[in-house]
């Protein structure tokens, strides 16, 4: 709401629901709507339609939703829907664990709809980045035209922590046009971000998630569809320097870097302390930001240190990501677990110690 969300529509799922609770109480104080909705499938429709509307808008939910709202979700990023989709993912496949963390859908986040897209995905590891982030997620997701994930887990969810709400929060707004020659289906700019403008605003706008022409008609010719895939995909990764959110630790002489984000990243923060404590020269290089992926500042990382000891909770999804990225530069190991549970400090720091021999 302080990022200026004035739409949310959901549907009660674990370890969510404490967002829809939350919002449908305090959103119409500022003048907002909450609507539950039948199911996920029309809460993201919903979201899509509040947007072009005109409003901020969001939804919340966890893995077996996040999967039901996969179409919709490739349908907002051809048509270049700014929304926030909060997942705070649980420990499946199917219903699995319904109230224990895991980071296992970090994968869905990048590929989960069909086509070609490039997705902007950020993680927090706190309550305090519970906040911090969703206001970056809202302010990406203006500036960049593009649904914007927020991909917490059951244990960040559930986390009770000291919250400091900041007196003023920067706030961005969509880029609207500035004629009605302005199209919202293509543009000249160097961003590759067209204006956006709102129905009800004088445009005459056809939203379609089939291949169209500038105008937004219909048009399954070749020279149009690469037109949409390559802009779509090429104004996130052009932008992926001032996209990208890296949290560094004891990094500067360090020769195990821990590679983590969420949840993981607390213990694996502690192993680093602890680590220094004994001697071991290891760091912490954090993921604020998933997607997209920070590839050059990962291939500086594995210039700099012998070993990354990539830390998540799932079967070791990201390890691959880095393994594909460093090389060889450097070596990569990998501390996976799955099962609703944390990734415990003393396991990171033996491991860390095991590779700094």
């Amino acid at each position: 709401m302080r990022a200026g969300c004035r739409f949310f529509a959901g549907y009660p799922i674990t370890p969510a629901s404490e967002i829809s609770h939350h919002i449908a109480a305090e959103i119409p104080k500022v003048g907002g709507l909450y609507v539950q909705m039948e199911d996920e499938i029309a809460s993201i429709a919903s979201v899509i339609g509040a947007s072009w509307a005109g409003a901020k808008a969001m939804t919340a939910t966890s893995g077996p939703g996040y999967s039901l709202m996969q179409e919709n979700i490739g349908y907002a990023h051809m048509t270049e829907t700014p929304l926030v989709l909060v997942n705070v993912q649980r420990s499946g496949p199917s219903t699995g664990q319904a109230t224990q963390p895991s980071q296992q859908d970090i994968m869905q986040a990048k590929y989960g709809s069909h086509g070609d897209y490039e997705v902007i995905a950020v993680s927090p590891w706190s309550v305090q980045e519970m906040f911090d982030l969703t206001v970056r997620a809202f302010n990406l997701a203006e500036t960049y035209r593009t649904p914007v994930m927020l991909m917490a887990d059951g244990m960040v969810g559930h986390m009770k922590e000291k919250l400091t709400v900041p007196e003023k929060v920067d706030v961005v707004d969509r880029r609207k046009p500035t004629s009605r020659e302005d199209t919202p289906w293509g543009t000249d700019d160097p961003s590759g971000v067209p204006p956006m403008p709102a129905f009800g605003e004088g445009h005459a706008l056809l939203v379609t998630g089939s291949t169209h022409k500038p105008d937004g008609v219909r048009n399954y010719a070749p020279e149009y569809h690469q037109m949409i895939v390559y802009r779509i995909r090429d104004k996130i990764l052009n932008a992926e320097p001032r996209i990208r959110d890296i949290h560094r630790e004891q990094l500067n002489d360090a020769k195990v870097a821990v590679l983590s984000f969420g949840a993981s990243a607390r213990p694996s923060y502690d192993a680093v302390v602890k680590a220094r404590e004994r001697g071991v020269k290891a760091g912490l290089f954090r993921l604020r930001t998933l997607w997209p992926l920070p590839e050059n500042e990962i291939r500086a990382l594995a210039d700099q240190v012998d070993t990354i000891l990539v830390v998540e909770m799932n079967v070791g999804k990201l390890v691959k990501e880095i393994e594909r990225v460093v090389c060889g530069k450097a070596k990569v190991a990998s501390l996976a677990k799955v099962g609703g549970v944390l990734p415990l400090g003393r396991e990171v720091l033996e491991e860390v110690r095991r590779l700094a021999k």
